[in-house]
């Protein structure tokens, strides 16, 4: 048996990366390699968790039983998801010592982060329809920009995910189509949702390296192919998408700057607020602190279910 050394162990790992080989959970990896998929995994988890709070505070104000039936379906596709995904990170935090439950105090003591998105106030019905049309458009960029990651059970879990976000954004366009279609004042209700949403929409794939303070997380994930493209790029297909899409529903695009420039192929667009971003995401953002105290206390009064799925049976 051939006992490698370290290094010897960082040049055959990322022979694997480069030749396109999965990397299973009980495989030896680098610690940048764990520790940024701990990173990455948890915050994507967290964040369909928490992302089903907006859309579930409208389950009781939805215009019909047929739409509250199909966002309530969306709101526990997303906590499923939060769960696959935290399963996932769970494999690679046992070296730590770590299990789900820490991860979820990480929450609690805001040393683990949630999508800027899922921060902001619902305060409409159209603002669930353009969750599900455009934020869930957006990730739906992100994550099949992941669908080749080299960490096998996560692009595993992305297969499904991803699958189920294209029925979520059907959903959400429904809606969007449905008022935009309908009177005067719904539609009024569509633009002014899309005015408040737009820079957050924007802020959806973070900061280009050169809006950071600090290193660049974008270069980790490409060099170990967790991901192909930088936020720009995922920003630039974005707006390739969605803004002809908007723009046919009789919609403005809240930017008086925004222009496809010809010769560089890319939309030239007003930047968002990177500072205001960075106070959203520490926790800082309209509803930041009612939605984590609203998770805090479910997780507390449930306790008990999960005592009792983990008692054992004598």
């Amino acid at each position: 048996m051939v006992i490698m050394t370290e290094d010897q162990k960082m040049i055959y790992f990322m022979k694997r990366i480069v030749a396109g080989e999965k990397i299973e959970a009980d495989d030896w990896m680098p610690r940048e390699y764990r520790d940024t998929l701990i990173k990455l995994i948890s915050m994507h988890g967290m964040s369909e968790i928490m992302g089903a709070l907006p859309e579930k505070e409208w389950v009781p104000k939805a215009p019909s039983l047929y739409r509250k039936l199909g966002i309530m379906a969306k709101v526990q596709d997303e906590m499923g998801h939060g769960q696959l995904l935290l399963r996932v990170v769970e494999d690679l935090l046992k070296p730590y010592g770590k299990t789900r439950g820490d991860l979820m105090q990480d929450l609690f003591n805001e040393d683990l982060k949630f999508h800027n998105v899922f921060h902001m106030e619902t305060k409409t019905w159209a603002d669930a329809g353009l969750i599900g049309w455009l934020v869930d458009g957006a990730a739906i960029i992100t994550q099949t920009n992941m669908l080749g990651a080299s960490y096998g059970p996560y692009a595993k879990a992305l297969q499904r995910i991803c699958a189920e976000e294209v029925f979520h954004a059907q959903h959400g366009e429904a809606i969007i189509m449905a008022l935009a279609e309908g009177t005067d004042v719904q539609k009024a209700m569509v633009q002014d949702a899309l005015n408040r949403w737009w820079p957050s929409l924007l802020m959806f794939f973070g900061p280009e390296s050169k809006a950071t303070t600090g290193t660049s997380k974008q270069e980790a994930t490409i060099r170990y192919k967790i991901r192909i493209n930088t936020n720009e790029e995922l920003r630039q297909s974005f707006l390739d998408k969605y803004v002809p899409r908007i723009l046919s529903l009789g919609m403005t695009i809240p930017d008086e700057t925004i222009y496809f420039n010809e010769e560089s192929k890319e939309w030239i667009y007003q930047q968002p607020d990177w500072a205001e971003f960075r106070k959203i995401i520490s926790n800082n953002g309209p509803r930041s602190q009612a939605r984590l105290n609203l998770r805090r206390s479910s997780y507390e009064n449930n306790a008990w279910v999960r005592e009792a799925l983990s008692a054992k049976v004598n």
